[in-house]
């Protein structure tokens, strides 16, 4: 219980308790099993049960394209043998033991007989089965309507094979019931055993019960199987050492409360086989889960360094091209830098020479830089705006971008474009001035 627990969420065990509240099942080991293997899927599941209850195939036993193998334990199977009615003698001391005496002489010699024929009988050719669940359905009416529909255990509403594998999947006991048509035994059987309300609800609880005629494709082909001609015929099955097996075999028609106490036997030697397989299949899916639940964890941890590795490159990659980006700034500020310098060298040679003090048409400017230094230059007053933006822009304390302005009223000069050819005198400048540099990048 305690593995049990561990292995659940918290919503597989809210699961596994509503399922014991719509089915009754109080074995939590076996609940969690049928919701394993409908992948916890409450409403299909608790469908599946219904079905089982009602006789009806599960979708596992539905879709099942290979049936068990069935085995026989000739050590561990229990035989029981009942002798014809009509050997029976009365009441009393004398009558019980020579019944006893009998029974024991008839049970030993059927024995052999039988092992004698499973060694030298030669089975009839077997005949053709064609439609398996209709077998066992024109059985069901044919009982119903002779000796009821209420009082006889649930009949199993599927094929042989589907009742097998229902039986494994389900862990659970399997019995068959091989009925003669016309035999007195049998009638007798299923008039006074099968329709006791006592063993049907015991059957009902504990097994699977499956049924069939002989007389019926499927009916003969399950009666080869068991190897019996002796009927009535109950055959239980379960699954035992990892393989279904034939565990107890009862022949001939008994008291309802023989039979019970004879099925209970079969049940309680075997139900630790059925126990145990419980057992190893909750380990199965422990272990299952658990593996599940590491791999998850394992995906989860690479999926998580993955992601931290895919973030370390990326902010690598994002490093490196803001690395390159930078030095391509670089190298663009550096080669225009490069650029000025050049156009500063050619634009000197350009600027026209000072002209002398004297002369009446020299024009005094005096130029305020940005950084507070003070420049002197005497031009003509033919001399173009051009030319004086140009002597400003070579020197070394210029900015790299500015304009040229008049103090009061303030005006910029136009000394590039259109207006650069503009000379001093149609400027306005006169004699001395006084310009202000600003430089556009600050």
């Amino acid at each position: 219980m305690d593995n049990l627990a561990m292995s659940l969420t918290s919503e597989q065990t809210d699961k596994i308790l509503q399922f014991q509240d719509l089915t009754g099942i109080d074995n939590m080991t076996v609940c969690r099993d049928v919701l394993q293997r409908h992948s916890w899927d409450l409403e299909v599941a608790v469908q599946d049960q219904l079905n089982i209850r009602e006789g009806r195939p599960t979708v596992f036993a539905s879709t099942e394209s290979q049936p068990p193998t069935v085995f026989t334990d000739t050590v561990a199977q229990h035989v029981f043998i009942s002798p014809p009615s009509a050997y029976r003698w009365g009441g009393g001391t004398f009558g019980y033991v020579v019944s006893l005496v009998f029974r024991l002489c008839f049970d030993t010699i059927n024995s052999l007989l039988r092992l004698t024929l499973n060694i030298f009988w030669r089975r009839r050719p077997q005949r053709q089965v064609t439609d398996p669940v209709g077998d066992v359905m024109s059985f069901i009416k044919y009982f119903e309507e002779r000796w009821g529909r209420e009082g006889h255990p649930t009949f199993y509403q599927g094929s042989y094979s589907q009742a097998l594998s229902d039986a494994k999947q389900e862990l659970r006991f399997l019995l068959v019931y091989l009925h003669k048509d016309n035999d007195e035994e049998c009638n007798n059987f299923c008039r006074n055993t099968l329709s006791s309300p006592g063993l049907a609800e015991y059957i009902n609880r504990s097994m699977l019960f499956w049924a069939c005629s002989v007389s019926s494709g499927e009916g003969q082909r399950v009666s080869q199987a068991f190897q019996e001609n002796t009927y009535p015929f109950l055959g239980v099955i379960c699954l035992r050492e990892h393989r279904m097996t034939i565990v107890g075999r009862i022949l001939g028609s008994l008291e309802p409360q023989v039979l019970l106490h004879k099925l209970q036997t079969i049940c309680v030697a075997n139900e630790a086989s059925l126990v145990a397989a419980r057992a190893d299949r909750v380990e199965r899916n422990f272990n299952q889960t658990l593996r599940r639940q590491q791999d998850e964890a394992y995906e989860a941890s690479l999926r998580a360094d993955q992601q931290k590795e895919q973030m370390k490159r990326a902010e690598a990659d994002k490093a490196e091209a803001e690395r390159r980006r930078q030095l391509e700034a670089e190298e663009d500020e550096r080669r225009r830098k490069e650029e000025l310098q050049q156009r500063k060298v050619d634009l000197l040679s350009r600027i026209p020479v000072e002209p002398a003090a004297s002369d009446a048409d020299t024009v005094c400017v005096v130029f305020k830089l940005p950084n507070g230094q003070r420049l002197e230059r005497r031009f003509t007053s033919t001399t173009t705006l051009q030319d004086v933006f140009n002597f400003v822009f070579c020197h070394p304390a210029s900015p790299d971008e500015f304009e040229i302005a008049t103090n009061f009223p303030k005006r910029v000069l136009t000394c590039q474009g259109a207006g650069a050819l503009t000379t001093l005198a149609d400027a306005g400048l006169k004699k001395s001035q006084v310009l202000f540099v600003y430089d556009l990048e600050a």
